[in-house]
């Protein structure tokens, strides 16, 4: 089982955890709400993670650009 990163809104794979056994605790999973955790993390038919967060460069248009807070994907 491995955890893969990907920003969501350019989709660049930003990093990969690879360890057997991992608590959601020790991720931070559990501050995430329900409808958070639902859209932000899925999971792959072979035991895999995917966990959608942002990338430093989407980061750094999002604050230049606060009115692209209002899409979900500003990057195609």
């Amino acid at each position: 089982m491995a955890l893969h990163y990907y920003c969501r809104h350019c989709g660049t794979k930003i990093g990969t955890i690879d360890r057997v056994s991992i608590y959601s605790e020790q991720l931070g999973f559990h501050h995430l709400t329900e409808e958070e955790r639902l859209e932000m993390i899925s999971y792959q038919p072979n035991g895999d993670i995917h966990v959608k967060t942002i990338c430093e460069d989407c980061q750094e248009a999002l604050t230049r650009n606060p009115e692209l807070h209002q899409y979900e994907k500003f990057i195609h």
